[in-house]
């Protein structure tokens, strides 16, 4: 390689750490200022504190909370069935005589860790899948974006049905179904920040300079897409923790004695006009909050993340 390559190519790889202004997305200053920027904007959102602090708290009730408040969850009690709450059992007992509270925080164990996993596994196949399709384009991308619009024209809770009614339903192959089934909108959303990288001048010039493709991807396209795919991954986990909940509600969610709020929602459903409104209300309530705080939280991360409201 000459001299003149070697330095353009040294001046490429700077502008992939986010030194030039247009790999940065129109920041002029390094990664401190882009940092304290994103931080600036994030915090001044009171929403977004409202969404994170319920997030901490929902975590640590459904993780840490079984440690303090220690109920059985494994043997039904049917003499205590249906019990209303007391100092016993705060929350009153469900028709097998578990103590709800408890059942709550041991389902929102499996509902986060569905949601969690499920939109890890969307983000990380849906940002391969646009970037690659973006970034070499042509039949490549019209090949690959026809695979994702014939899913997409699929209904996804229809979709999940029919494979829980052939797959015995647990938590690992639930993490797979619904990540396999929430990728397509990372995908479409990548692809077009791609799209829009791969004509920029710097990854022209890595071009010019004898980058193949896959460094090309991995180098420049991916990490300038990470915004987008963090904001989606958000928003993908309240889509899981829904979509679990509903397959629950339909009885199609993990057998027990594993729980979950869709299933406590389900086995409340016959008691409604018996004036047990605690086997219906903490659980509904629980994915009410969940579902708003991960919202609120990436509403903050895709405002925090453009860089109009950071110079603003």
């Amino acid at each position: 390689m000459t001299k003149s390559a070697t330095a353009e190519k040294a001046e490429v790889e700077r502008a992939g750490d986010g030194s030039d202004p247009s790999a940065a997305g129109g920041v002029s200053s390094g990664p401190g200022s882009v940092l304290g920027a994103f931080g600036r904007v994030f915090v001044e959102n009171r929403m977004a504190i409202v969404g994170l602090g319920a997030i901490v708290f929902i975590v640590l009730f459904s993780f840490v909370g079984p440690l303090f408040y220690r109920t059985n969850q494994v043997d039904t009690n049917l003499i205590q069935a249906n019990q209303p709450p007391s100092a016993a059992h705060l929350l009153g007992t469900d028709p097998t005589g578990y103590d709800v509270l408890g059942r709550l925080m041991v389902g929102g164990q499996s509902s986060l860790e569905v949601g969690f996993a499920a939109a890890l596994l969307a983000s990380l196949l849906g940002g391969a899948w646009g970037a690659i399709s973006g970034y070499i384009g042509g039949w490549t991308d019209s090949v690959m974006m026809r695979v994702v619009d014939s899913l997409l024209a699929i209904p996804p809770l229809l979709l999940l049905l029919l494979l829980a009614s052939i797959i015995v339903p647990s938590v690992p192959v639930l993490i797979l179904v619904i990540g396999f089934l929430s990728w397509l909108t990372s995908a479409r959303l990548v692809r077009g920040e791609s799209l829009s990288l791969s004509t920029r001048e710097y990854v022209l010039a890595a071009k010019v300079a004898g980058g193949r493709a896959p460094w090309l991807i991995t180098r420049h396209i991916v990490p300038n897409v990470l915004g987008v795919i963090v904001v989606q991954t958000t928003f993908q986990v309240a889509n899981a923790i829904l979509l679990l909940a509903s397959l629950s509600f339909l009885g199609l969610g993990p057998p027990p004695p594993s729980a979950n709020w869709g299933q406590m929602l389900n086995d409340g459903l016959n008691y409604t006009y018996d004036g047990y409104w605690w086997l219906i209300y903490p659980a509904g309530l629980a994915i009410v909050l969940t579902v708003v705080a991960f919202n609120l939280l990436g509403d903050a991360l895709r405002d925090a993340l453009d860089v109009r409201l950071q110079k603003r």
